[in-house]
């Protein structure tokens, strides 16, 4: 029941790095080896709304961060253009329904924390041209819009120019993605905002005390703007309890989130580090910490995305009807895409 319930249901992973292993590869190879190593996995998986954000290491930043942005975006385009018939680059809903219905994945641009764009806003217009449609504007530490979650001993509201970016965003049609930024910073998000808001990979507070996970008070928040949040499955941010950090693990938040909010605002956003990092790293530095998450920490059963189908099994184990785990699966991600991508306002 369950493998056939995957398969009807639009799954929409809301993050994954693939970008940062892809344009690791020489230009030449980007389609092909996106074809190769990728594909498969996406496509055992279910997968059929892909969002990709763009996310420059810190050894970019600040000079090299807006080149690197451009590069990566360059990439997906390649992507896209090297696979047309497997994968679409998607500006709106149509194009999302466009690609769907055409057995194609959805493949959304995103930038994460938006480091290449800094207080010089009229980027984001330069950006949305290119095709992004979510972003953020903050990762750990603190940005020119705004201060990540790892600064939440600043108290920090939005700056002038992240207000600025917010209503940017909003008139362009770019979702403003929540995760990452510190939890001040939520509150006015939530003060300021009059579209739907996303969180793309965060989980429960209430489940797990880290500072990447959102309260009670902000998951309704954004439940109340029509957005969604979108479970992390790093094992790290579900549990301090390793015997927890498991999918019935993750579960759990998203359970929490249906009984705060219902079932119209929770989404996944997978966040499948292990690989892309041990991609990119050399071996001299595998297994270190990344500010504090084990990034080698795998969770059983559900370590890429051709395991997804393990999660809908797992929902079905905990006694979900198959019109909320189809919500849950992508289903409510998709109805906030066909709303609110794109659309200039």
């Amino acid at each position: 029941m369950s493998a056939e319930l995957h398969t009807r249901a639009v799954v929409a992973d809301t993050h994954n790095d693939l970008l940062m292993a892809v344009v690791e590869r020489p230009p030449s190879r980007w389609a092909s080896f996106f074809r190769e190593q990728w594909l498969p996995q996406l496509r055992e998986g279910g997968v059929d709304i892909q969002v990709l954000p763009v996310f420059v290491d810190d050894q970019f930043r600040p000079e090299g961060a807006l080149r690197r942005t451009l590069r990566m975006v360059e990439c997906a385009h390649a992507i896209a253009e090297g696979n047309p018939d497997d994968v679409r680059l998607c500006l709106d809903g149509d194009d999302i329904d466009a690609a769907l219905a055409a057995g194609r994945i959805a493949l959304v641009l995103a930038l994460e924390s938006a480091p290449g764009v800094d207080a010089d806003l009229e980027l984001f217009r330069t950006l949305y041209r290119l095709g992004v449609r979510v972003a953020s504007i903050a990762h750990w530490g603190r940005s020119a819009l705004g201060d990540g979650s790892g600064e939440d001993a600043t108290g920090s509201r939005l700056t002038h120019a992240g207000v600025e970016a917010l209503r940017e965003m909003e008139r362009l049609g770019i979702v403003f993605d929540i995760s990452h930024l510190g939890a001040v910073g939520v509150a006015h998000v939530l003060e300021e905002a009059t579209r739907p808001l996303i969180a793309t990979h965060s989980g429960a507070r209430a489940l797990c005390d880290h500072h990447r996970n959102l309260t009670d008070e902000q998951i309704r928040g954004v439940a109340a703007t029509g957005g969604v949040v979108c479970v992390n499955f790093v094992p790290d941010f579900l549990s301090r309890d390793r015997d927890r950090q498991n999918i019935d693990g993750l579960v759990d938040h998203i359970e929490h989130i249906i009984d705060l909010v219902g079932v119209d605002h929770v989404g996944i956003g997978p966040d499948f580090l292990r690989e892309v990092l041990a991609d990119i790293t050399p071996p001299c530095c595998e297994g270190v910490d990344y500010t504090g998450v084990d990034t080698t920490t795998e969770l059983p059963g559900l370590n890429g995305p051709a395991e997804l189908p393990a999660l809908t099994e797992a929902l079905v184990r905990r006694g979900l009807g198959e019109k909320e785990i189809m919500a849950i699966l992508g289903g409510n991600v998709h109805r906030l895409f066909r709303a609110e991508l794109g659309l200039a306002r």
